[in-house]
């Protein structure tokens, strides 16, 4: 979280975390515990990650970019899909069945997101704004993922002004939830 460079560096190291994550879990036995740590890791990312894109990202894909409002449109609807999924697996431990069908889910789920974005929409992305605006882009994301959630709140607003005024004080909760219950860290 907060790489430093552009929008589209920023974001497409975050999926590069995100995949290591998926790959520490595959490389787990089924049942292990620390499946379940890896999981919570790769929730906290992507909610912060997801909430950062629908703020600044996507309102300048619907802006830059032509037929942006349908692209966006549809990202915005892989991130409902994933988020659900995620609050889903939340209620399961790793020893459970379900929770290995919901990681299973949500990483195919996300690796079509990311080659989504990074062979399709970043490029086009890259067209059509100026180095200084995908830079601004790049700053607007890291803050807001600074502040953003860690835990799925699928009822929650996805476009703004609603998103960028709620995910603040959700995430505010969320960081304290996670640092008292020691979610996402190995025991």
């Amino acid at each position: 979280m907060g790489h430093g460079g552009d929008v589209i560096s920023e974001l497409t190291t975050d999926h590069d975390e995100v995949k290591e994550l998926f790959t520490n879990i595959e490389e787990l036995p089924a049942g292990d515990p620390q499946r379940k740590v890896y999981a919570d890791q790769v929730t906290m990312e992507l909610v912060r990650h997801s909430v950062a894109e629908e703020a600044y990202l996507y309102p300048a894909v619907r802006k830059h970019i032509p037929g942006g409002d349908a692209l966006a449109d549809k990202e915005l609807e892989d991130h409902a899909e994933a988020e659900q999924t995620m609050k889903d697996m939340e209620s399961y431990e790793a020893d459970d069945p379900q929770f290995d069908m919901l990681v299973g889910k949500l990483m195919t789920e996300i690796r079509t997101h990311i080659l989504d974005e990074e062979n399709n929409l970043f490029p086009r992305l890259r067209e059509a704004c100026s180095a200084e605006m995908l830079n601004d882009l790049g700053d607007k994301v890291r803050q807001a993922k600074k502040m953003a959630p860690t835990r799925p709140h699928p009822s929650a607003p996805d476009q703004p002004p609603a998103n960028k005024l709620l995910a603040p004080g959700m995430g505010l909760v969320d960081r304290m939830r996670d640092a008292m219950s020691g979610r996402g860290k190995s025991s």
